[in-house]
């Protein structure tokens, strides 16, 4: 059995130790904005926030979750009526087609601006060019990345 946090709630797993944190949040927690999609960790569609880091969740055994604490798009926003600025600025700029890839990479930008609270579009590029996102918005996911940190700067924090 392994126990772990996930946003910020104690769960408890006791099937095989090397199922996927993906399907522990999706099929076991029902948690499902985590979404499935290449299973290699290569696309970013499943990535969460693994004490506090980007990490794509498809790749991540249970097994090695033992007391961290795992945060999903569920989790992200600081309160029932408070959004996240990531999540304030792509609604703001209509960032979502399909959607099926952004809370993905809502979880990656949210990682990102707190290591590049002020970013440029080079920083953008080279952090999160392996984000993939097949209704090609990547040009309203860059202006959102900039607005978020325009966001955060106003609320006084960072990401």
């Amino acid at each position: 059995m392994t126990s772990f946090k996930v946003n910020g709630q104690t769960v408890t797993f006791d099937g095989d130790s090397e199922t996927p944190l993906l399907w522990v949040l999706r099929d076991h927690l029902k948690l499902t904005g985590t979404k499935f999609s290449c299973g290699m960790g290569l696309c970013g569609a499943c990535v969460v926030h693994l004490d506090g880091r980007a990490a794509a969740s498809c790749r991540i055994p249970v097994a090695t979750l033992e007391s961290r604490s795992v945060t999903t798009i569920e989790g992200l926003a600081p309160g029932d009526d408070k959004l996240h600025a990531v999540q304030k600025a792509w609604i703001e700029l209509d960032v979502a087609q399909c959607g099926y890839c952004q809370s993905g990479q809502i979880m990656a930008a949210v990682d990102f601006l707190e290591r590049y609270p002020e970013p440029s579009d080079a920083d953008i590029d080279a952090n999160l060019s392996s984000m993939l996102c097949r209704c090609g918005t990547y040009v309203r996911i860059r202006k959102a990345i900039h607005r978020a940190a325009e966001i955060a700067r106003e609320e006084g924090r960072r990401g």
